[in-house]
């Protein structure tokens, strides 16, 4: 089995239990397992199971046996570079619009008296596209300089991931929000920024 297979086929494992645990039926099945304590700790231990696991895939293609596809020359490579420190940019400022302490799960741990609603983001970086976090994500890993196969095999298989994770995330915005985020669909792209084409109010 080569390489490459094994490192697509321990991202399809990863993205399915992941996948898993972010439906509904997880958290009702976590609710009548440890009760209301569920509802406050299921994002923070659904993170940190996701940054846990994620670990051992990343460390496959440096692992496993690998050859050399590219590399991208000077002065090409700050360009590239510059790119992933712009999506880097891009993720914390998408995280801390979405509000970083609910994001991460720590509002909800530590400070369950101080819940809102869910909010739908429709200024900065989401009035230009609808997942920037994925955006930044997929910007970052296809502008690394050296691309081994391995590493070929591991960016295809997180890109997958990605625009699946976002495609269950749009049913389930669709469903908070309603006609609201469907509106906000047909005028923002989901992965792939450009100017906005109308204005929404945000609700």
């Amino acid at each position: 089995m080569s390489s490459p297979f094994l490192i697509i086929l321990a991202v399809f494992l990863y993205g399915l239990v992941h996948s898993l645990l972010a439906l509904p039926w997880a958290k009702r099945r976590a609710r009548q397992w440890f009760g209301p304590a569920a509802d406050r700790w299921y994002r923070l231990g659904y993170n940190l199971f996701g940054v846990i696991s994620l670990l051992p895939v990343l460390a496959l293609p440096a692992l496993l046996p690998d050859q050399t596809l590219y590399t991208i020359p000077i002065p090409w490579t700050y360009l590239a570079l510059a790119g992933q420190a712009a999506a880097v940019v891009m993720l914390v400022v998408g995280v801390k619009q979405t509000g970083a302490w609910k994001f991460l799960g720590l509002q909800q741990a530590f400070a369950p008296e101080d819940q809102s609603p869910p909010r739908l983001v429709l200024t900065g970086l989401y009035r230009w596209v609808r997942h920037p976090l994925y955006t930044a994500g997929l910007l970052f890993i296809w502008l690394i300089p050296v691309m081994t196969a391995n590493l070929l095999a591991l960016n295809i298989g997180l890109t997958i991931y990605l625009i699946i994770g976002a495609l269950f995330e749009e049913r389930k915005l669709v469903r908070e929000f309603g006609e609201v985020y469907i509106q906000y669909r047909k005028v923002t792209p989901m992965l792939i920024p450009r100017p906005p084409r109308s204005s929404i109010l945000e609700t």
